[in-house]
């Protein structure tokens, strides 16, 4: 491949490479231009997902602005991958610092919080607009509570998450309160991250 995309994406791999040396090339040429001072780990799971931990000096400017920059280097990664290896369907996940790990914690945090809202006050409570990856933890985390249900609301690629009170089979359908009496959240502090 020549032009632009070549550029971007990479020419075609042969078929001894694999997809860590094809992360590890696009990893290593992104670092290089952009001067960044990292290095990274790559790792193949057992369910043939890569995990890399990229590391050093200027990590914080990965995991600034809520991961925004990590995030898209992800994106990038995978783009890549898929343009080099079309048949193939693998998972690259791109972290620093713990940084998604904790992210998620804080997304669970603020999650119970809002269940213990919607169960104290017995009726719906709003989460913020969060991108599907984000709401996924959400739902999971909710719905090892029986007590409470939750389900994504809106349009797009963001969505608001709706938590409330499961109902008995004899109260019927329709999950907590509709009389306009339902209370939207947002973070309670400034550094709570989306990723």
């Amino acid at each position: 491949m020549t032009g632009i995309f070549g550029k971007l994406f990479g020419s075609k791999k042969k078929k001894g490479d694999g997809p860590e040396g094809i992360v590890d090339d696009i990893l290593g040429q992104v670092i290089e231009m952009a001067r960044f001072e990292l290095s990274y780990d790559i790792k193949t799971l057992e369910d043939g997902s890569l995990h890399v931990d990229v590391f050093g000096k200027d990590e914080e400017l990965l995991i600034g602005k809520e991961g925004q920059l990590l995030d898209a280097l992800q994106l990038y990664v995978r783009r890549a991958i898929q343009h080099q290896l079309p048949e193939t369907n693998i998972i690259v996940n791109l972290d620093s610092a713990n940084f998604r790990e904790q992210a998620n914690e804080a997304l669970i945090a603020l999650a119970e919080k809002l269940k213990d809202i919607a169960l104290t006050k017995g009726k719906s409570v709003y989460f913020r607009a969060l991108p599907p990856k984000d709401r996924k933890v959400i739902h999971q985390y909710l719905a090892e509570d029986g007590r409470v249900k939750s389900r994504s609301i809106g349009e797009g690629h963001f969505k608001k998450i709706k938590i409330y009170p499961a109902k008995s089979a004899n109260e019927g359908e329709g999950g907590g309160s509709t009389s306009g009496g339902d209370e939207e959240y947002d973070s309670p502090d400034e550094t709570f991250g989306n990723r």
